[in-house]
């Protein structure tokens, strides 16, 4: 039993971390959500077998042990407020762009590219500020 719940671990994290590379945020929501559950798993199968309650009980025997199910739930409330501020942030992108792909940032393809031009010797080039103070939201669209 517990070389499947490795097997169940191993491709709960497999598939949530492939997720996490996809551009649609919807994509990773989900994959947040599949790698909380790997780690609930994998924190609940590293605690061991069953055993008697760790609190209530009297003399010695095999107690559980509490630590894997308090790192358990404490992994299930960071999954459920990640979970929450994403589909907040998915809702808000949905409501700006009416899509959820995850456009690259036009600052880290600007530094991505002074990287390159400085490690070629070339001179480089300020680039223009942008300004969006005339109420004017920005699509996300490539520049």
């Amino acid at each position: 039993m517990t070389v499947l719940l490795a097997l169940v671990t191993a491709v709960l994290f497999a598939c949530g971390s492939w997720l996490l590379m996809q551009r649609r945020l919807s994509r990773i929501i989900i994959g947040i959500g599949l790698l909380g559950h790997g780690a609930n798993l994998l924190l609940v199968t590293g605690g061991g077998g069953p055993g008697r309650s760790p609190i209530i009980g009297e003399g010695t025997g095999d107690y559980a042990d509490p630590l894997p199910q308090a790192l358990a739930l404490t992994a299930i409330v960071i999954t459920f407020g990640v979970t929450a501020f994403l589909l907040a942030l998915g809702f808000r992108s949905w409501q700006l762009t009416r899509d959820d792909r995850v456009e690259d940032d036009v600052e880290d393809r600007l530094v991505a590219r002074r990287a390159a031009e400085g490690a070629e010797g070339e001179p480089i080039e300020e680039a223009p500020a942008t300004d969006f103070e005339d109420g004017e939201v920005p699509t996300g669209g490539t520049p």
